[in-house]
C-alpha cells in the first residue's frame, strides 16, 4: 500500500489540528494544510506517508468531484452550460497560448517546453476552487460558473497536454487529429459516467437500504473515474457526469430520502479527508521542489498566467454580453481572480518524461504558480467577496440560490 494505516491515522490527526488552529487564527484551511505539508516534508518520518500522484488521482480526486457534482443542480448548470463549455475549451486554449508565447519569448524556452507548461497550468483546479468556495460559504451563479468550469476544463487541458507530449516524441496528429482526440475524450468520458451511474441507479432502485445506496454511490464515483482512465479518457469528466446523474436523476427516481441523506453525509466526510490530503500533498511537493532559485521566470510565469486568465474571461464574457448568458462585471472579476491552480497542474508537471526539455524548470515554476494561487489568490478571495461594490449585504446576496 502507498499509504499505511499508521500514516493515514497520523495525517488525520494533522488535518484535525490544522483545522482547529486555522479557525483560531482566522487562516484559510487550505493555506494551513499547505504549510503543514511543507513542515511534514522536513520530518524524517516523511518517507512513511508518501502522498503520490497515483494516490491523488485514483483515490482522492473521485470523491471530491462526485460530492460536488452530486449537489449541483442540473437546471442551473443547463442554463449556463454554453458559457461553461466555452470557458472550459476555447478559454483553456487561449490562456495556454498566451502563457506559452510569453514563456517562449521572455524566458527563452523552446516552443515545446512553453506549450507543455501553458497547457498544464491553463486549467483551473477543481480541488482548489471547491475548497475556496466551501470556506467562503458562497453560493449562487458565481460558484456555479467557477466550480463547473474547473470540473469541465480538466479534460481539455489533459488532451492538449497529451498532444504536446506526442509532438515532443516526434508524432504529429495535425489540427484535425487533435480536434478529433478532444471530441473522443469528451464523448467517451460522458458515456463512461452515464454507463456506470446508470447501472448503479438501476440497482439502487431495487432496494430501500440506505447503506446499499451509499455503496452504489461509491461505486459510481470510483467506477466511472477508473473506467474512463482505463481508456485514457478524462476520469474527472466521467465522475462529474456520474455525480450529476446520481444527484439529479437518482434522487428523483431511485434513491430514498434516507439514502440521499446518507450519501450526502458520507461523501461530505470523504471529500473533507481527500481535500485535506490533497493540500498536504501540495505542501510536501512544494518543499521538495524549491522555486526561489528561478525568481525571474517565476514572476514572469505568474503574470502571464493571470493575464491569460483575464484575457480569456473578459474576452469570452464580452461575446456573451447581449445574450441570456451575460455575466455581470463583478462576477467577471471574481472569475479571473478565482481561477485557482492546484494539484492537477502539479500532477501533470510531475508526469513529464525525464528527458523532456526544461523539465526541472517547468516543475519548479508550476509549483510556484500553484503556491501563488493558494497563498495570494486563495487568501484574498473572501475579503473580495465580502466587499462587493454596490451591495449592503454582500454575504446574503452571494449565498442566495441561483434560479432560472
Amino acid at each position: 500500500m502507498e499509504l499505511n494505516l499508521n500514516a493515514f491515522a497520523f495525517l488525520l490527526i494533522v488535518t484535525a489540528v490544522v483545522a482547529i488552529v486555522a479557525t483560531r487564527l482566522r487562516l484559510p484551511y487550505s493555506v494551513g494544510l499547505v504549510l503543514a505539508g511543507v513542515a511534514l516534508a522536513s520530518l524524517p518520518l516523511h518517507a512513511n506517508f508518501p502522498i503520490t500522484q497515483r494516490l491523488l488521482f485514483l483515490v482522492l480526486l473521485p470523491p471530491l468531484v462526485f460530492e460536488t457534482a452530486y449537489h449541483m443542480s442540473w437546471r442551473a448548470l443547463r442554463r449556463d452550460l454554453p458559457m461553461v463549455l466555452i470557458l472550459a475549451t476555447v478559454g483553456v486554449a487561449i490562456a495556454a497560448l498566451i502563457t506559452a508565447a510569453g514563456m517562449h519569448w521572455l524566458v527563452k524556452w523552446s516552443w515545446i517546453s512553453a506549450l507543455a507548461f501553458g497547457m498544464l497550468i491553463a486549467a483551473t483546479d477543481p480541488v482548489s476552487v471547491i475548497a475556496a468556495f466551501k470556506e467562503a460559504k458562497v453560493g449562487g451563479r458565481l460558484e456555479l460558473l467557477l466550480v463547473a468550469e474547473s470540473l469541465f476544463n480538466d479534460g481539455t487541458a489533459a488532451v492538449g497536454f497529451s498532444v504536446v507530449l506526442l509532438h515532443a516524441s516526434g508524432q504529429d496528429l495535425g489540427h484535425f487529429g487533435a480536434f478529433g482526440a478532444t471530441v473522443v475524450v469528451i464523448m467517451g468520458s460522458v458515456l463512461c459516467g452515464l454507463l456506470v451511474s446508470g447501472a448503479a441507479l438501476l440497482l439502487a432502485k431495487h432496494t430501500p437500504d440506505h447503506l446499499l445506496h451509499v455503496t452504489l454511490a461509491t461505486v459510481a464515483a470510483y467506477g466511472s473515474f477508473l473506467l474512463a482512465e482505463n481508456f485514457q479518457l478524462s476520469g474527472v469528466l466521467a465522475t462529474l457526469v456520474s455525480g450529476l446523474a446520481c444527484g439529479n436523476i437518482g434522487v428523483l427516481s431511485a434513491l430514498t430520502p434516507r439514502g440521499n441523506e446518507a450519501i450526502s453525509a458520507v461523501f461530505e466526510f470523504m471529500a473533507f479527508v481527500a481535500n485535506s490530503l490533497v493540500f498536504l500533498f501540495i505542501g510536501v511537493q512544494c518543499a521538495a521542489h524549491p522555486f526561489w532559485t528561478l525568481l525571474m521566470p517565476v514572476v514572469v510565469a505568474i503574470v502571464l498566467v493571470v493575464l491569460g486568465r483575464a484575457a480569456t474571461v473578459y474576452g469570452i464574457c464580452a461575446l456573451f454580453t447581449p445574450s441570456p448568458w451575460q455575466v455581470e462585471r463583478w462576477h467577471q472579476h471574481m472569475l479571473v481572480w478565482g481561477g485557482l491552480r492546484g494539484a492537477l497542474a502539479l500532477a501533470l508537471a510531475l508526469g513529464l518524461p525525464t528527458t523532456f526539455p526544461d523539465r526541472d524548470e517547468i516543475i519548479a515554476i508550476a509549483f510556484a504558480v500553484v503556491a501563488f494561487s493558494i497563498f495570494v489568490q486563495g487568501t484574498t478571495m473572501m475579503p473580495l467577496l465580502r466587499h462587493r461594490p454596490g451591495s449592503s449585504d454582500n454575504q446574503k446576496t452571494l449565498r442566495q440560490p441561483y434560479n432560472e
